[in-house]
């Protein structure tokens, strides 16, 4: 088996005198779509944080690639974000958004960084774009070229941050049958948070479920297995949409 892409060991999270997560441990392996759920404040963005080095463990380690995300590099980052607002600049056309990481990472001549960007918004659907503001795109649109950005520098490992949030039933389908295609026309791994439970069924390949109340990891594995299969009353009424005390 190969090794994993993620390693995530007794980490424990929060800040001051509150704690998140507490133990934390598991491990992301090469090309899952490993889905980040459960209910509000239980820490998911926080956990997210901490994979991509934004945050330091208040105990235990996480490794990327092998590597603490945290230490400084001057090698480019060896995955991609999707923020959850998309986190575009205004101030930036599409294309000026897409190419950051390559001018800021790269050397390539102008042309080439046209060129690639050209092909990531075709990618993610978003030909014809490149000259368009930020504020001119719909929801879907910014999740989209905030992924064709995130993608700029050729990463095997993306993160996106509640990419379903704010958005349509119908647009949301849509953005997750983009990711299903990324991970498996381009072997993509991705990384998601969410507690969009349409996409949770439609692209996770494997899950974690974070507990708020117990500050821990309760309930880990196919997220189709656990709604069907889970004992666990807490992690039945987050699956099934109905509070413990109505579950049979």
């Amino acid at each position: 088996m190969n090794d994993p892409l993620i390693t995530v060991t007794n980490l424990t999270m929060g800040w001051d005198d509150r704690v998140l997560q507490r133990d934390a441990n598991f491990t992301v392996q090469r090309g899952e779509v490993f889905v980040i759920l459960g209910g509000s404040g239980c820490g998911k963005s926080t956990l997210l944080r901490h994979l991509t080095g934004l945050s330091t463990p208040l105990a235990g380690e996480v490794r990327v690639k092998g590597i603490d995300p945290k230490e400084p590099s001057l090698e480019p980052p060896k995955f991609g974000v999707m923020f959850q607002s998309g986190a575009l600049l205004g101030s930036y056309t599409v294309g000026e958004n897409v190419g950051l990481p390559l001018r800021e990472w790269t050397d390539l001549p102008i042309e080439a960084v046209r060129a690639v960007v050209q092909a990531k918004l075709r990618l993610v659907g978003l030909e014809n774009t490149e000259g368009v503001m930020p504020s001119e795109l719909s929801g879907g649109m910014k999740k989209r070229a905030a992924i064709a950005r995130a993608m700029a520098l050729e990463p095997d490992l993306i993160f996106l941050d509640e990419p379903s949030a704010g958005l349509d039933p119908v647009t949301s389908a849509e953005l997750d049958e983009l990711i299903i295609a990324l991970n498996r026309e381009l072997g993509l791994t991705v990384v998601v948070v969410t507690h969009e439970l349409d996409s949770i069924f439609r692209i996770g390949t494997r899950c974690i479920m974070l507990d708020r109340e117990t500050r821990s990891i309760i309930a880990e594995g196919d997220p189709r297995e656990l709604r069907d299969n889970s004992t666990d009353p807490r992690v039945r009424a987050f699956f099934h949409r109905k509070p413990k005390e109505q579950l049979s």
